[in-house]
């Protein structure tokens, strides 16, 4: 409980301040101390609420629906392919690729920082993009490494990201729910963390949100790739070692 109280703090924190955050945080902790299946059912009360909130507040600045709903469909088709996969492959290959997964989105913001695409390249992606993710997003919980480098290559602004992105992360999860519920993941126990992790991250989102108005964007970038790299290191540890 106290790890799962840490994690989404800190998550919610970034997540206040940038927009996004929550999973890529939460998952390494909680797969360390747990597995993915308990990490990314956690996640559940957290991903919807929160997302469905920032969803509304930025509704006037989210990207068109000729962006927005073929990428958000997408994405809930592709969790429903990952989350077959969540329950057919073994725990260690699950961590693996959680590692990998955060790594990669690691690379991807180091190596290519200015990565750019036009809005009209983007409405062309946005499917097989959103599928991709979909299926990260169901199968590890982490769909950053193309989600959000994605979004972040056609040079959003803050709100038009947070907007945009919230709609994509809450049409993933309500498709989430039931399709963890019917695997028998979703479990009443973890809907009870699932509710304390959300306390958590609603009270931790303001917080990154002041943080933002003093800090760079720069130091919550670099603070949260080098806490990812000592995750992603941490759990290759523990299951190759």
């Amino acid at each position: 409980m106290v790890w799962v109280i840490l994690a989404f703090a800190f998550g919610g924190i970034i997540k206040g301040a940038i927009g996004a955050g929550v999973p890529i945080i939460a998952i390494p902790v909680l797969a360390m101390t747990h597995d993915v299946q308990f990490a990314i059912a956690v996640l559940l009360g957290p991903n919807l609420v929160a997302n469905l909130w920032q969803a509304w507040t930025h509704r006037a600045d989210r990207l068109p629906r000729k962006f927005l709903l073929p990428f958000s469909v997408a994405g809930a088709f592709g969790v429903v392919v990952g989350t077959y996969g969540l329950t057919r492959v073994p725990h260690d290959i699950l961590s693996l690729i959680v590692a990998s997964a955060v790594l990669a989105y690691v690379t991807l913001r180091l190596l290519k920082p200015n990565l750019s695409l036009s809005y009209l390249t983007g409405c062309r992606l946005a499917v097989p993009v959103g599928l991709v993710s979909g299926v990260m997003h169901g199968s590890t919980g982490i769909s950053a490494p193309i989600s959000i480098t994605f979004l972040n290559s056609l040079r959003l602004g803050r709100d038009t990201f947070v907007g945009t992105i919230a709609v994509f992360f809450a049409s993933s999860t309500l498709i989430q729910v039931p399709s963890l519920a019917v695997a028998g993941i979703l479990t009443r126990e973890i809907a009870f963390m699932s509710l304390i992790a959300l306390a958590t991250v609603l009270l931790s989102m303001p917080v990154g949100a002041r943080l933002a108005a003093h800090l760079s964007r720069r130091f919550f970038d670099y603070s949260t790739l080098g806490l990812l790299i000592v995750l992603a290191g941490k759990i290759f540890m523990d299951v190759l070692l």
